[in-house]
């Protein structure tokens, strides 16, 4: 009934040319761990302008992590998981959820630590700083294994799970 108003899906088994989440997520990856690494320098050399940097960063990212999602559900809806795959997919979506609460209670964190005194980032930050980084360091696994060991949106997969290969 609604398929009609849904445009056809290509070789990847997407509406649009490519995966988007990977994309917009790489970004996400990027700001959060270039804001530890700024907060890290900037606590051992006591430059406080990287403390705003790395302020900004984990605003945008805490806005863009949410777009990733979007495309993330999306595309995982659209994957033709197979039953070897789900096990994996589940807890990237587990934890990218995750994430998205974590990463925006973190900026808020951060956002009261920036109106409290700006020139100063406290130890216990920078420890949960540390610890995000290793829940993304995970995730970024996660996602690596679906598409390079599990190969979803790939064309070989797709069509072998059509052909019900897999």
């Amino acid at each position: 009934m609604f398929e009609n108003l849904l445009p056809p899906l290509n070789e990847h088994n997407l509406p649009y040319p490519d995966t988007i989440h990977p994309i917009v997520v790489h970004f996400v990856i990027a700001m959060v761990l270039f804001a530890f690494l700024c907060d890290v320098i900037g606590y051992i050399t006591k430059n406080h302008r990287l403390y705003e940097v790395s302020w900004w960063n984990m605003f945008f990212a805490t806005i863009s992590i949410f777009i990733a999602i979007i495309f993330g559900q999306i595309e995982a809806g659209l994957s033709l998981a197979y039953d070897a795959v789900e096990p994996v997919l589940n807890l990237h979506t587990l934890i990218g959820w995750s994430l998205s609460g974590v990463i925006a209670a973190i900026t808020a964190w951060r956002y009261v630590i920036r109106m409290r005194d700006p020139q100063k980032v406290p130890i216990p930050y920078i420890a949960v700083g540390l610890l995000l980084t290793i829940l993304v360091s995970y995730q970024v696994y996660l996602g690596d294994k679906l598409v390079w060991v599990y190969g979803l949106h790939t064309t070989p997969v797709v069509e072998a799970v059509k052909e019900g290969i897999l």
